[in-house]
């Protein structure tokens, strides 16, 4: 599990990053989301999915029981992260409203239709033409000034010495784009997440081999 970024909030694509530093490694799947979900600062087993896992067996949620092996100070760490629904964004908020709140009834049908390259048609929308250069801006340039972003900036210039990046290179400029940039390249994106959707996948199929294909 890579917690090099942490992120707090309503992830994934409007979380909080925090820089941690920290990698998971477990044979036991279970185990590892509650080593995760303590890290955070939550109760592993008062989260619904770790509980039930654990109480059918399917691992060890409880983190009495679970040993950490490595960096064990580490492991005793506490984040007091406040969880994806302090600040939440209207997208995460129609989200739970379709999957389990007043929409749900009118909406989530159409998640199991043709119709359902909507939902991250309107995630694009929102997400890429106004929440990424508008509120997430600030977010966004601080993890490219960050030691991981500043490698991910310069990678095809800096050299490993066989254990890592001693040198990680020069944190990029700050990104300046209007807003109209910004727009077009959300539009871009747009267009791919369409074209390149699974229900519009097999409709092009479909007219390039003139039909569905009997095996």
């Amino acid at each position: 599990m890579d917690g090099t970024f942490a992120g707090d909030g309503p992830g994934p694509r409007c979380m909080v990053p925090y820089t941690k530093d920290v990698l998971l490694a477990s044979a036991d799947q279970v185990a590892i989301d509650a080593v995760a979900a303590k890290l955070m600062g939550f109760d592993p087993l008062s989260i619904k999915f770790i509980r039930m896992a654990h109480d059918l067996g399917l691992g060890v949620g409880d983190p009495r029981e679970i040993e950490i092996a490595g960096d064990e100070e580490a492991g005793r760490e506490n984040w007091h992260f406040e969880g994806p629904m302090q600040n939440i964004t209207f997208a995460a908020k129609m989200q739970h409203k379709i999957y389990w709140g007043g929409l749900k009834n009118a909406v989530e049908w159409s998640l199991k239709t043709w119709a359902a390259p909507w939902a991250y048609i309107a995630s694009v929308v929102y997400h890429d033409l106004y929440w990424y250069p508008t509120l997430g801006k600030e977010r966004t340039h601080g993890v490219l000034q960050s030691a991981w972003g500043r490698l991910f900036n310069n990678w095809e210039k800096v050299r490993s010495d066989g254990r890592g990046y001693p040198e990680v290179g020069e944190a990029p400029a700050r990104v300046q784009r209007s807003f109209g940039q910004l727009f077009r390249l959300g539009l871009k994106v747009l267009k791919t997440s369409i074209l390149e959707a699974p229900e519009v996948l097999r409709l092009r199929k479909r007219k390039i081999h003139g039909g569905p294909i009997a095996h």
